[in-house]
């Protein structure tokens, strides 16, 4: 990184972002700005900047991860923050997007949360957003200002590829059907056969399976997902495939969300290995699940997306390689 960069360059974090933003600075070579949020008695957020940002090209890394109403409230601090101190261009960086499953109204008088969430990112004063794997890509589309959409893809392909050979014989399997085409994908990098369940969801912590489309007997499964959330439906996944005479199960996904009985279930499940990536920090709150757990980092991959933006470089030339991001 130049000394022009090191001085026009700044990247903030967010309490949700810090172990994030100091591997990107890490990778970049820059220092972590100087700013933090902190806490007024009664629960207000409050963030001051201890350092010039006038004409400068910010960044803030946070992830809108539990507590969501918490972590969004001190983002929007913060680009407010460098707005009022005259910050050039003010990029939110969010790793993990909260309220991306609320981006429709599949049934009446229900709001479209992550359009709103939308609106007040733009409307504190953020220029850009960078994040990765929404949860549906057609969010892009909620934002009236430039949206660069990223994909772990190229992390966890990685991370298989030098695995590969001692997996034995594998096949990827899509957990349910609106997740076929990302499947599809990691099948045709591993080049390795595609299986699919057809699930249907009872409620927000409930699925049921009713049917396994593919051959899985003997072979190792892989199972990939943008999120984990309560794990109801990768661990009835993982039952139905071991059923199905699958010698092992490896689920992957990008966002540890982890919430609820996610932990107790995984554990109790057949699945050996849980692959997901640093976009939510894990720390003493996955410490249940160490002995299955494997966390890969995203943080050159956003590193290298800040260093594009900065440069006014294309960032969808990242993902050139035929792993890309989800339509």
């Amino acid at each position: 990184m130049s000394a022009g960069d090191r001085e026009h360059l700044k990247i903030f974090a967010g309490t949700s972002g810090r172990i994030l933003a100091e591997a990107m600075c890490a990778h970049l070579e820059l220092p972590l700005g100087l700013g933090k949020p902190t806490r007024f008695p009664d629960g207000e957020v409050f963030v001051k900047i201890d350092e010039d940002v006038r004409g400068r090209d910010c960044f803030v890394v946070q992830s809108t991860c539990e507590p969501v109403n918490d972590n969004l409230m001190e983002l929007l601090t913060f680009i407010d923050c460098l707005r009022r101190a005259s910050a050039k261009r003010i990029t939110a960086v969010i790793p993990y997007y909260g309220y991306a499953r609320q981006d429709r109204k599949d049934e009446g008088r229900v709001p479209i949360t992550a359009k709103m969430v939308a609106n007040l990112i733009a409307t504190a004063g953020a220029d850009r957003v960078l994040c990765m794997d929404l949860h549906a890509a057609q969010i892009q589309g909620f934002f009236d200002i430039p949206v660069d959409h990223l994909s772990a893809s190229p992390v966890i392909s990685d991370y298989f590829l030098r695995l590969r050979e001692t997996l034995g014989e594998i096949i990827v399997v899509s957990p349910d059907v609106g997740n076929v085409k990302v499947a599809n994908m990691y099948a045709n990098v591993l080049g390795t056969d595609l299986a699919i369940i057809d699930k249907r969801r009872q409620s927000g912590s409930q699925v049921v399976i009713k049917n396994l489309i593919g051959d899985v007997k003997g072979r190792t499964v892989l199972m990939f997902d943008d999120m984990i959330s309560t794990a109801g439906t990768v661990c009835e996944a993982a039952r139905v495939v071991m059923e199905e005479g699958a010698t092992d199960v490896i689920t992957t996904a990008t966002h540890a969300v982890l919430v609820g009985l996610a932990m107790q279930r995984l554990n109790d499940s057949p699945i050996t290995r849980v692959v997901v990536t640093d976009t939510i920090p894990g720390g003493e709150r996955v410490a249940p699940l160490r002995d299955k757990l494997v966390t890969l980092s995203t943080a050159k991959l956003l590193g290298d997306a800040v260093h594009r933006i900065h440069h006014d470089q294309s960032v969808s030339a990242m993902f050139r390689t035929g792993i890309g991001t989800k339509r």
